[in-house]
Parts: C-alpha cells; structure tokens; sequence
C-alpha cells in the first residue's frame, strides 16, 4: 500500500458503535501511536485520504469500547489530533431525544451544550489566567458542512452532557427538557471545550438513537438499543461525513481560532508532527 505522508487537516472522531471510517474511505491509510503531556489517547489515530484531504481517525471509546465516557482521556485524545496538524474536528456521537422536535433516527447538528459532568479534567489550564469564550460552544463553518451534507440533517437543539456511565432517572430526564434540552449524550463535554482551547474547529453530529426516559413511557433506554441503531445506521453516517469533509471550508481567520489572538495562554499547545 503506497502511503501520504503528511499532517492531517481533519479529524473524526467516532462515537459509540463508530469504531472505524477510513478503512472503507481512504486507499492510503497510515497509524500514529501518539504520545501526550496528558497520557495515550483512546487508540493510535489512523490517518488516510478521504475526499481529496488527510483526515485522521480516533475511536472516542477505543477499537473496542474498552473506555467508558466518564473514562475517557479526552485531553489526549484532542492534543493527539492537534499534534497530527488537524484544525476542523467532526464529532458524531450517539444521543437520546428529550424533546418531542426530535426522533429516533434523526441527525441533529446541536448549537448548544450544557455540561452536566462532575468528575472529568475539562480544561488544559492548570495555572494562571486564560478564560474561554464559550458562548456559542461548536464552530458555525463546520455545522454547516454537516448540516448540507444531506437533506435530513437537522440544525440546532441543546445537547445535555450528562456524566454516566447510567442512564437518567425518569425524573432527570425531564427536568432536562423543563430547561430546554434537546439531546442527551455522555461524551460531548469536556470534549467541545479542549477542542476550542486548542483553536480547533469543531462541531458534533448527533443521531437519534432512542428517547431519554422521560420523554416517553415503558422502562427507558437500554444499552443494546443504543447500540443497535447506531449500527443500523453506520453507512448513512459514513457517507454524510464523507460528503462534509468534501464541503470543509478553509479554517483560516474562523473565531474558534482567533479568540486566543492576542492573549497569552498559561497552557502548552501541541507543535504538529510531521
């Protein structure tokens, strides 16, 4: 196999029953075993050309679902892809519907994230002063991509990241959506923010996999049904992202990069590997 050496520019990172994209996309593909201040990241990151681009490839949850989302090493993950060159990172993820706008089956470009966690490292700053500007929490260029790469993609919504790895209580669930919640998803924080930290591009593409407990009757969401229709629907989530990192724009002078231009980070960021 003739091998592109290179930087990446963009990154998948694959959610749950999303362990691997390039194989089926790339005829070049190459495997990092990156290294980080902050430990390995959830797998070796496959690099290869999709689309006319160098994308890189990472398992959120490992080849082999060995990381639980309240487990993962999301600063690793985020420095490694940095540390390959990525500047645009597509996120799909698997959540549970809290409203009735939404449906099993449905992908959705989510505009807001509320973070729920409590027990994850969320920021690389460790000392000193550096206050993100997070109003507005995934990059408007890359949810667009997204959003045109098919015609049943759906823009906007409100992504609860809640810390697992248990599902919510009836009653949970529906103070979610009392607040205005949209989605349920366990992995989408700290992620979007170590994204941002490092001027990265990013933005999630969420599928419907089931309605949260308390948005509908009977004995809530079970594991294999998450899984199953994240299955089911592999080729249709391959081909959109396929067809988005046709449709990436150029990163240059996008706000996710230039909100640090002129402040003094207290924080390393990775130099790309080349």
């Amino acid at each position: 196999m003739s091998v592109r050496s290179g930087p990446a520019e963009v990154a998948v990172i694959g959610g749950t029953g999303f362990y691997s994209f390039l194989e089926a996309s790339s005829s070049d593909l190459e495997e990092h075993a990156v290294t980080t201040p902050y430990g390995d990241p959830s797998a070796p990151v496959a690099v290869g050309t999709v689309a006319g681009r160098r994308v890189a490839f990472l398992p959120r949850h490992g080849r082999h679902h060995e990381h639980p989302p309240h487990g993962i090493n999301y600063r690793a993950n985020l420095w490694a892809l940095a540390s390959l060159g990525v500047t645009q990172v597509l996120a799909p993820c698997a959540v549970g519907g809290l409203s009735s706008d939404v449906a099993p089956g449905d992908l959705v470009v989510p505009d807001q994230l509320v973070d729920r966690t409590t027990r994850r490292v969320s920021s690389y700053v460790e000392h000193g002063a550096t206050h993100l500007p997070f109003a507005d929490p995934y990059c408007p260029r890359v949810s667009e991509a997204l959003v045109a790469a098919a015609p049943d993609v759906r823009r906007g919504g409100t992504m609860v990241v809640i810390e697992g790895p248990r599902f919510s209580t009836r009653a949970e669930s529906q103070w979610y959506a009392a607040q205005g919640g949209t989605l349920i998803n366990m992995t989408g924080a700290p992620e979007a923010a170590l994204a941002r930290e490092l001027r990265l591009c990013y933005a999630a593409l969420a599928l419907v996999t089931d309605m949260d407990a308390g948005a509908e009757a009977g004995s809530g969401v079970g594991q294999a049904e998450v899984f199953a229709r994240f299955r089911d629907n592999l080729v249709r989530l391959t081909g959109l992202l396929t067809a988005a990192v046709a449709a990436l724009p150029d990163p240059a002078g996008c706000t996710c990069s230039t909100w640090a231009d002129g402040i003094e980070l207290t924080y390393d960021t990775p130099r790309v590997v080349r």
